[in-house]
């Protein structure tokens, strides 16, 4: 009886304990492609140049209707890229677009220039034993090992600014909720990155097998699609 009484004492604790916990929930949005590089391809990238901007501000609606409007929401957008982007093609305002959905929404938005600007914030941009990530979603371009910020922005077919898998042992244990929900919305993230992930972190990554699509995002809310063949994985 003594035992009974005392695991459910330690239930009861661990659940007080769970629905305490301070949770953030963080969104990153890497750079779009440059015409300059990708206008002689058969299927050019980023014909238009929010395709992250967007897909990420629908995401922060969803989790302000989810978890309400003082849910603590982190958006990290790759700031070099969308500068290039509004000099050499689009000349227009891009960073004080993406300032304003920061404002419309009252988020917490960073620009960061290098991949350890992010890594540094996800293991001690908050005290990670009192505020745990519930959430975590990258909108960018990836391939199966890497995500790659500035893919086709200052280099054509490369990147200079990347997240490879070999790397995620920087990223500390125990800064994520027990039920956080983590996913990739780039590129064949879920046919190598994702593993890497989960023995890095002990937490799952959901990420695609095969492409993700962003063209005529308004067709879909602007949600990311799969091309036909791919699916999901963790």
């Amino acid at each position: 009886m003594r035992k009974i009484f005392f695991l459910l004492a330690v239930s009861i604790l661990s659940v007080s304990v769970y629905a305490q916990e301070a949770r953030e929930y963080i969104i990153v949005s890497g750079a779009p492609a440059l015409m300059e590089w990708e206008k002689f391809k058969d299927q050019p990238r980023d014909i238009w140049w929010g395709n992250f901007i967007r897909a990420a501000r629908v995401r922060i609606q969803q989790i302000q209707k989810e978890q309400g409007n003082d849910a603590a929401i982190t958006w990290f957008v790759y700031r070099p890229g969308y500068v290039r982007r509004a000099q050499r093609q689009d000349r227009n305002d891009l960073l004080g677009n993406i300032t304003s959905v920061r404002d419309t929404y009252g988020i917490k938005l960073v620009w960061f220039s290098t991949t350890q600007e992010l890594v540094d914030y996800l293991n001690a941009g908050q005290p990670r034993d009192r505020v745990k990530i519930a959430n975590f979603e990258i909108y960018s371009h990836s391939n199966c090992a890497a995500f790659m910020f500035d893919y086709s922005n200052e280099i054509d077919a490369a990147s200079k600014v990347w997240w490879h898998e070999k790397d995620l042992h920087q990223i500390h244990r125990g800064i994520f909720a027990r039920d956080a929900f983590i996913k990739s919305w780039g590129c064949h993230t879920g046919e190598s990155f994702s593993k890497k992930w989960r023995a890095a972190t002990g937490t799952r990554m959901i990420g695609a097998v095969g492409k993700t699509n962003y063209a005529n995002g308004h067709l879909r809310g602007w949600v990311p699609a799969l091309n036909p063949k791919g699916r999901w994985t963790r």
